[in-house]
C-alpha cells in the first residue's frame, strides 16, 4: 500500500501530467471568468476581483502548476490555491445541490458544475504532500479569504444564485465557517509538511 501511495505521489508530479493539468485548469479558469461575465458587467469596478471566486481559485492553482513545471515555487500562491480550491469547490457543490433541493432539477450544466467544482477540491487535496507553504502564507491567505467573505456578504458581491437569494444570510454564515475550516486545514498541512525541504525561499 505504501509503495502504491509513493507511486501515485510521484506520478502526480510527472511533468507531462502537470502540463496536462495546467492546460485543464487554465481552460477552466477562462471558462469561469466568461461564466461570470454578466455579473462582472453590473459590478462596481472596486469589487471586480472579489466576484469570480472559483475561476480565481483555479487560476491560483494554474500558477502553482506553471511554477512546478519549471521547478519553481511560491508558498503564498500555493496557500491561496489550496484554501480557495477547497473552499469554493465545496461551496459551489453545496450551492448547486441546494438549488436542486429547491427546484427539483439543475440540468446537465448544474451537474457539470457539481463535478468540476468537486474536482477542484479533490485536486487540492491530492497534492497535500507537495505544498511547502508556511504559517505566514496561511495567515495572509486567511486575511484574503475572510476579507472576500466580507465583500461578498456585507457588500453584496456574492455569486448570484437567484433561486437561493432568500437564504443569503444562512449562506453567508455557512461560507464564513467553511473559510475557517479550510484555513484551519491549511495550518494543519503546514505542520504535516514542515519537515520537508523548501527549494525556493519565498513566502
Amino acid at each position: 500500500m505504501l509503495s502504491f501511495a509513493i507511486k501515485i505521489s510521484t506520478w502526480l508530479m510527472y511533468r507531462p501530467f502537470l502540463i496536462l493539468l495546467f492546460v485543464v485548469n487554465l481552460a477552466g479558469s477562462i471558462y469561469g471568468y466568461i461564466w461570470y461575465g454578466w455579473q462582472l458587467k453590473i459590478t462596481d469596478p472596486i469589487f471586480l476581483v472579489f466576484v469570480p471566486d472559483s475561476p480565481t481559485a483555479s487560476l491560483f492553482f494554474t500558477i502553482v502548476l506553471g511554477l512546478w513545471i519549471f521547478g519553481k515555487r511560491n508558498r503564498l500562491i500555493e496557500a491561496l490555491a489550496f484554501v480557495t480550491l477547497i473552499k469554493y469547490g465545496l461551496w459551489a457543490v453545496v450551492m448547486n445541490l441546494l438549488t436542486l433541493w429547491e427546484t427539483g432539477s439543475i440540468g446537465w450544466v448544474g451537474w457539470m458544475l457539481v463535478g468540476s467544482h468537486f474536482a477542484m477540491a479533490l485536486q487540492a487535496i491530492l497534492y497535500i504532500e507537495h505544498y511547502r507553504f508556511g504559517w505566514l502564507s496561511v495567515a495572509l491567505t486567511a486575511i484574503w479569504t475572510l476579507h472576500n467573505d466580507v465583500i461578498d456578504y456585507v457588500f453584496g458581491q456574492m455569486p448570484i444564485y437567484s433561486r437561493l437569494s432568500e437564504y443569503s444570510s444562512q449562506i453567508g454564515y455557512f461560507t464564513f465557517w467553511l473559510s475557517i475550516v479550510c484555513v484551519g486545514f491549511a495550518f494543519y498541512v503546514t505542520h504535516l509538511n514542515k519537515s520537508q525541504s523548501i527549494s525556493v525561499d519565498q513566502y
